[in-house]
């Protein structure tokens, strides 16, 4: 049975009834308080029974469990994460190229900085593969500047849209019916795609069953002493893939639970260990005494 089959706001191309920019505020649910519900849906799943793990099911079989972190249970982090923030709305966008736009312009900035240059876009009603393949360098560069490295992204944004026509006829839908593994490499061998942007756009525009690893991901995974900093980005996402099953609704909502957590609690500098929601799962040699 799919998990969350019947929900809408993730649906990427039912994005027409969804406007977030930005992501949901962290809540604390009390043991005691309602079930969690989200604004004009009740179709929200709020018991772990909703989920796909909770029923038997066919684990992702094209990765094999990594030879470490055997402590690591990820199906116990997502319950934690779930139960105090509830679901993310992540990733915000209206359109897959829309999405796609983003995840190649948060490269090395904040998305307070990516929501600018989008709105740019918006006004020069420049988010669409056609638009794009269209405009100038120059001009679309200018656009992106509040982004960062923005000759860099056009560069790297200009090269995908190009790819997309040369390979799929300016299609996301033969785009994105191409097997996960071969479209992650195609995507890899283009201009200022890395694995994180690759499996981004595969998982939030794409809804391919694949895990996204950045840096929070690393950090809290580090900080509760399941990988070291040598890590590779593949051996920590098979931490993930080989543990729960391959369904991409779990894995967005389960990465953007992460990046909340990230955001505000499992900061590089002081950390609110004691006020996460992850706090069990931690080392008691880290754990700071109250």
């Amino acid at each position: 049975m799919p998990f969350f089959r019947d929900l809408r706001f993730l649906d990427l191309p039912l994005f027409r009834r969804y406007r977030a920019f930005k992501m949901a505020a962290t809540r604390t649910v009390s043991q005691n308080a309602p079930p969690l519900t989200l604004q004009n849906t009740a179709l929200l799943p709020t018991r772990r029974s909703d989920f796909p793990f909770a029923k038997p099911q066919t684990v992702n079989t094209e990765t094999s469990t990594p030879e470490f972190a055997p402590s690591f249970m990820p199906r116990s982090y997502f319950d934690a994460l779930f139960a105090a923030h509830g679901p993310q709305h992540w990733w915000p966008g209206r359109t897959r190229f829309e999405i796609i736009v983003g995840a190649i312009l948060t490269q090395n900035t904040s998305w307070t900085n990516v929501e600018r240059a989008i709105r740019n876009l918006h006004g020069a009603r420049m988010l669409s593969p056609q638009a794009i393949r269209r405009v100038r360098f120059t001009r679309l560069a200018q656009l992106l500047r509040p982004s960062g490295y923005f000759r860099q992204k056009t560069k790297t944004l200009k090269s995908f849209v190009n790819f997309l026509f040369d390979s799929y006829a300016g299609s996301l839908s033969r785009l994105f019916s191409t097997p996960t593994a071969v479209l992650r490499e195609q995507l890899l061998a283009l201009r200022g795609i890395g694995p994180e942007t690759a499996d981004s756009i595969l998982l939030y525009a794409g809804k391919h069953p694949i895990f996204v690893v950045d840096a929070y991901t690393r950090r809290i995974l580090q900080r509760h002493g399941h990988v070291h900093s040598k890590f590779a980005y593949d051996e920590i996402r098979k931490l993930f893939e080989s543990a729960l099953p391959a369904d991409h609704q779990l894995f967005n909502e389960f990465h953007a639970l992460i990046v909340n957590v990230g955001k505000h609690y499992c900061r590089p500098e002081s950390p609110r260990c004691s006020e996460c929601s992850l706090a069990r799962f931690l080392p008691q040699s880290i754990l700071p005494v109250t």
